[in-house]
């Protein structure tokens, strides 16, 4: 190999050297990415794909299915009629954005004569309920309804502080006009300095055998932290039975709650 020879390939050797130099700091970046909770990958301290460790997503294998402990509708006037399911979230600190859910009524004979469909959130820890108001069946009476979940869930971690802090007290409850038109109202606190937007008060009013026998729903826009209010809620005819006992469940979206 001659001289020129040789210098010509070392300079080729030096620009490969150079080249190859260059092209590893352009693409190491897309090997050597640090893991995140997007990344469709189970690393850095997840448990699952994407989800558990310190990802917002909870692993599905890792929460429990919300718990529908009764499902039922009442009359509010002939031929309308108003569904709730009451339910129990057991995870502790974990919560559901938006999911969607179906009601359906059979009637005697166990015929189906009716759905309603709707979306909602599921608050962390503890029992709730969801309420479907004004539901039309014509001349079909609903004596079974069943509650079911249309989707599959997404679970997102909340700050156990956060739960924590979060308190609404519920206090001065009266029910009158009974036998009537009758009507409850109650006192709510936000025992919090959390701003709290869009909260529903679910009520639930049970016989002396223990037996819900009505429920209605009212709405705040918004329930400021520290901050207390009234709420109504009302029924166009009197109870069919005598009402013992009396409950009221608030109802919000964690993730929409802000501190002031």
């Amino acid at each position: 190999m001659t001289w020129a020879s040789k210098r010509q390939l070392f300079y080729s050797a030096i620009v490969t050297l150079f080249l190859l130099g260059f092209g590893y700091l352009i693409i190491s970046p897309y090997f050597n990415k640090p893991p995140t909770c997007n990344d469709g990958k189970q690393n850095g301290d997840e448990t699952g794909i994407d989800c558990g460790g310190t990802c917002a997503l909870a692993c599905r294998n890792q929460v429990d299915q919300v718990s529908i402990l009764w499902a039922r509708a009442f009359e509010v006037i002939p031929g309308r009629y108003n569904a709730l399911a009451y339910l129990e979230n057991q995870n502790k600190n974990t919560a559901i954005m938006k999911i969607k859910y179906r009601f359906r009524f059979a009637d005697e004979n166990n015929i189906y004569i009716g759905k309603r469909d709707g979306e909602t959130y599921i608050p962390p820890t503890g029992k709730f309920a969801i309420f479907e108001p004004g539901i039309g069946l014509g001349n079909s009476v609903p004596v079974y309804t069943s509650f079911e979940f249309t989707e599959v869930p997404t679970w997102i971690v909340v700050s156990q502080t956060k739960i924590d802090q979060l308190n609404i007290l519920v206090s001065d409850i009266k029910l009158t006009d009974e036998t009537t038109s009758p009507r409850l109202s109650a006192t709510v606190l936000n025992d919090s300095f959390y701003k709290i937007p869009e909260v529903n008060f679910i009520t639930i009013l049970y016989n002396e055998a223990g037996n819900a026998i009505a429920a209605s729903r009212t709405y705040l826009d918004v329930l400021d932290g520290k901050q207390s209010s009234e709420i109504n809620f009302t029924w166009p005819e009197a109870f069919s039975e005598k009402v013992v006992a009396k409950e009221i469940i608030p109802i919000f979206n964690i993730f929409n709650v802000s501190l002031r």
